[in-house]
């Protein structure tokens, strides 16, 4: 047990140090490009930002035609 101990807990320490590595590489590079994913849809939208709901003057002249329509 005592040769174990003096080589084989170090491997498994390096191990798991390059398997922790690469999980955080791989997520870290995971998330950059679904960032950069979100941009590049936010910029072909036409600008981004929030799109403006309608006024409630428009929803109410929706409406308005709506009940008529169905009279």
């Amino acid at each position: 047990m005592d040769g174990f101990q003096q080589i084989g807990v170090p491997v498994v320490g390096i191990l798991a140090a390059a398997a922790l590595t690469f999980y955080v590489v791989s997520f870290a590079e995971l998330r950059e490009k679904s960032l950069k994913d979100i941009e590049e849809r936010e910029e072909s939208d036409g600008g981004g930002g929030f799109k403006s709901s309608l006024s409630s003057r428009v929803r109410r002249a929706r409406r308005k035609a709506e009940k008529q329509s169905k009279s």
